[in-house]
């Protein structure tokens, strides 16, 4: 039995919700979100409440319908507040400006690093060691923060490079000085 995907959904009066061939369009003053269903998972919505129902007990069936009941869900937040992942940059040099569609970069290499931001997404740098990144798409901004911080994570040594605003990098120690003889 999934607990989560038991779990009816209240609908905002501010969000419109529509259930067609097999997908779900939310629509919410930030915007508009849409997510094709998985066969075996249906939607129901009577009366300002949501419901999530699977077709199956198989474990597929299951396992997709608390999925589908927490996507739905990140929808409905995604559009009426949005959501936002910050990021910070730390090493001497190290910068970012966003020049028209394009997040620019400076990480020490031999090379500006340029990183195109996709349609949906909104970033600004408010100092050149930090990054916020906003949208509506939960899963977008995951992607686009996760790719941006490859450029360069952090390294445990000296601790340089790009992390999540609060994440703590364990440090090593470095190579200890041979004791002379």
């Amino acid at each position: 039995m999934s607990r989560l995907g038991n779990k009816t959904v209240a609908i905002p009066k501010d969000v419109k919700i529509e259930v067609m061939d097999g997908a779900v369009c939310v629509e919410g003053p930030k915007g508009k979100l849409a997510r094709k269903l998985s066969g075996g998972i249906s939607v129901e919505i009577n009366a300002g409440i949501l419901l999530v129902k699977r077709a199956t007990d198989t474990k597929i069936d299951k396992s997709l319908h608390g999925l589908f009941r927490a996507l739905i869900v990140n929808m409905i937040v995604g559009v009426t507040q949005g959501y936002l992942k910050e990021l910070e940059i730390q090493g001497v040099g190290f910068k970012a400006a966003v020049a028209g569609d394009k997040l620019n970069m400076a990480l020490g290499f031999s090379h500006p690093v340029n990183y195109v931001i996709p349609a949906g997404i909104k970033i600004e740098t408010p100092k050149p060691t930090q990054i916020v990144i906003k949208g509506i798409d939960k899963e977008l901004i995951g992607k686009v923060a996760s790719e941006i911080r490859a450029f360069y994570p952090p390294e445990p040594y000296k601790g340089k490079g790009i992390r999540y605003v609060g994440e703590h990098v364990k440090k090593k120690v470095g190579k200890a000085q041979a004791t002379g003889k």
